[in-house]
């Protein structure tokens, strides 16, 4: 039998409640093994807002969610046959008082590129946002049918 060390599993370690600062605990919790240390929050990565594709007979409907967003945030392009979707809001706010200066701001943004298929209709495209949902529809291009191959026969 061997003993090992019991390590609590607690942001920041025992850092909050003794005087004794752990290093090893530190740098060894859950809390930095994470998405923190690794991902979006150190390396600046934005977030894809989730997308649903449904594909029903005569159309494609795409739902993208982007809740908080207005309607004047968004720019949507088609180009080379990609739909481009991309969300750009800031804010900010002000409070100044006798003793102190209270400011807060914030901005998310967000970019998204979809390959349309070659039977959509993209001067035909709608879009629509409401309740934080932005949602298009793309109609589809009458099917052309593919010929036979000619054959060719050799003189």
């Amino acid at each position: 039998m061997s003993l090992t060390k019991f390590r609590r599993r607690r942001p920041f370690g025992d850092l909050v409640r003794s005087n004794f600062f752990d290093m090893d605990d530190f740098f060894d919790d859950r809390f930095w093994n994470d998405d923190f240390a690794t991902g979006r929050f150190w390396t600046g990565k934005t977030v894809e807002p989730a997308l649903n594709i449904k594909e029903t007979e005569n159309d494609f409907q795409i739902e993208l969610a982007a809740p908080g967003f207005a309607k004047k945030d968004f720019e949507i392009t088609i180009e080379d046959g990609c739909l481009n979707i991309s969300g750009e809001k800031s804010t900010s706010e002000a409070e100044k008082e006798d003793n102190y200066t209270r400011r807060e701001f914030s901005y998310h943004s967000f970019k998204r590129s979809l390959q349309l298929p070659e039977n959509v209709k993209e001067e035909a495209m709608k879009a629509h946002y409401e309740h934080g949902i932005l949602s298009f529809n793309l109609a589809k291009k009458e099917a052309t049918k593919k010929q036979k191959p000619k054959v060719i026969e050799i003189d």
